[in-house]
């Protein structure tokens, strides 16, 4: 539709009176008033405006029946934000013991420690080929503990047949699809992942990702656990406590905790009694549970 035209039609014979000036006065100030919700119409997108102006792009309105521009897309990522939520999908407790027995794997340039989005949930798929009978429900509880801890949400996608690899790529879209790998826990021996070669009984870490040299988080990881040493300790009397609480361990840094000093503490490089986390276990899950949220990667 042609847009419509405002036109004022000046009088032949123009009086020069006080009563001619504030009528000029009055109709300058009629236009001018018009023009500013012209103005002001076009510019904010209102329908009831920019209807009169068709083909025309108005700023900040969008363009009906036009697809619109959306943020660059990393290359070798996946979209971001996927699954992150406004707010972190859980609250853990606070420790009821201040202690300040932890490490932290990474930290940012702020001070603050490298963590997963507790806004978006972990997910997470194991390779149990060859996984010990019984050690399902371990992996559950130990889980669900390093969960309540630190806030962060697991998710099981299931299982895998993907292997254990010294550089595991964080994004594998042919295997998992368009998103981050999920958290991969392997059941293996140290012919198939030389880290467990000799006493060590389980590996745990997670990958890094940030942005122009902003805040960095963790995005996905892996977990391996040395089937043959397993079996052994779990045929001996309290083997299972021991077991869980290896995994717990090796979770514990793939959420970001590093060993510690302090051999009370079940981040100590070796396992003592296998009395579960301790109070500076807990204190570093629930410092990482702050980590940001990030619906940019």
């Amino acid at each position: 539709m042609d847009a419509e035209r405002e036109t004022t039609h000046v009088p032949r014979h123009r009086r020069t009176g006080t009563a001619g000036r504030v009528l000029r006065v009055l109709l300058m100030a009629v236009v001018a008033a018009l023009a500013a919700v012209l103005v002001t119409g076009f510019l904010n997108g209102d329908p009831r405006i920019t209807a009169l102006f068709p083909g025309v792009n108005v700023p900040g309105s969008p363009q009906i029946g036009k697809p619109q521009p959306t943020a660059a897309r990393v290359p070798d990522a996946p979209p971001p934000g996927l699954e992150e939520a406004d707010a972190p999908l859980a609250s853990p407790t606070a420790p009821g013991t201040t202690n300040d027995s932890y490490k932290f794997l990474a930290t940012n340039d702020d001070g603050t420690p490298v963590g997963y989005s507790p806004c978006r949930p972990l997910h997470y798929v194991v390779n149990n080929a060859t996984a010990p009978q019984g050690t399902d429900a371990l992996l559950a509880t130990a889980i669900a503990n390093i969960s309540a801890a630190s806030g962060i949400q697991f998710v099981s996608d299931g299982t895998t047949d993907e292997l254990p690899a010294d550089k595991r790529e964080p994004y594998q879209p042919n295997r998992y699809g368009d998103r981050w790998a999920p958290l991969l826990i392997s059941w293996t021996t140290p012919e198939a992942a030389p880290a467990l070669e000799g006493k060590v009984i389980g590996t745990g870490g997670s990958t890094m990702y940030s942005l122009d040299k902003g805040p960095k988080s963790w995005v996905t990881g892996s977990l391996e656990l040395d089937t043959p040493q397993i079996a052994d300790l779990l045929s001996e009397q309290g083997g299972a406590d021991y077991v869980l609480a290896v995994m717990q361990h090796e979770l514990g840094h793939v959420m970001g905790l590093d060993h510690v000093d302090d051999p009370i503490q079940l981040m100590y490089p070796e396992i003592g009694a296998p009395d579960g986390l301790a109070a500076g276990d807990l204190n570093g899950l629930h410092l990482l549970a702050s980590a940001p949220c990030r619906k940019d990667i």
